[in-house]
């Protein structure tokens, strides 16, 4: 069972290279903030120094606008293989240590930090569990992921994200409702869009 010292850690991908966006996402900024900046500050506010940054495409850049960086930072040389890789080299880097992890993309703009810490809280300590963010009739990440799902984790490849775990009869899955999830960031438009609605 969870116990105040179990170890989760956030996990931020950051690694892609952003090919419908036209340029590295990570770095555009909203509300006067660089989006991967955005997410990091969300990830340490929850888990402080447990915190993972992978990055790859333009690496020095995503990994300089997040300093100074509570926490470690790994690079996936194989980012254009896609997200999967990202998160099963991050996994891999951290499964020793950690009890749970939770996972966050850098272009969700609207996640907070009081969001992962309830998804944290939802978590029983079941190791075959996951905490998966519900919203727009689906479910996603951000999400926890016990240490029973590493496993799997580690094995993910190419741009298969953890999608499929939520649906695996394997694991438990949990859900906590934040519908400003829905909300990822694709395109310019998309970003422009975000902007436009929030000074509106």
């Amino acid at each position: 069972m969870k116990s105040k010292d179990s170890a989760v850690y956030a996990i931020i991908l950051a690694a892609g290279s952003a090919t419908r966006f036209g340029s590295s996402k990570q770095l555009a900024e909203w509300n006067g903030e660089k989006l991967v900046r955005r997410a990091a500050a969300v990830a340490t506010q929850t888990c402080g120094a447990q915190t993972l940054l992978v990055v790859g495409h333009d690496w020095q850049a995503v990994h300089s606008a997040c300093q100074p960086l509570c926490g470690c930072f790994v690079i996936n040389d194989q980012h254009a293989a896609g997200i999967g890789s990202s998160l099963a080299l991050a996994v891999r880097s951290i499964r020793q240590v950690a009890d749970a992890v939770v996972v966050l993309l850098a272009d969700q703009p609207l996640v907070t930090a009081e969001h992962l810490a309830a998804l944290i809280e939802r978590w029983s300590g079941d190791a075959r569990e996951i905490v998966a963010t519900a919203y727009a009739d689906t479910s996603g990440v951000p999400a926890l992921f016990a240490s029973g799902t590493f496993d799997k984790l580690s094995a993910l490849c190419g741009d298969q994200g953890a999608r499929k775990l939520l649906l695996d009869p394997e694991f438990v899955v949990q859900q906590v409702e934040f519908e400003a999830a829905a909300i990822d960031i694709d395109t310019v438009a998309d970003l422009a869009s975000l902007s436009h609605n929030a000074h509106s």
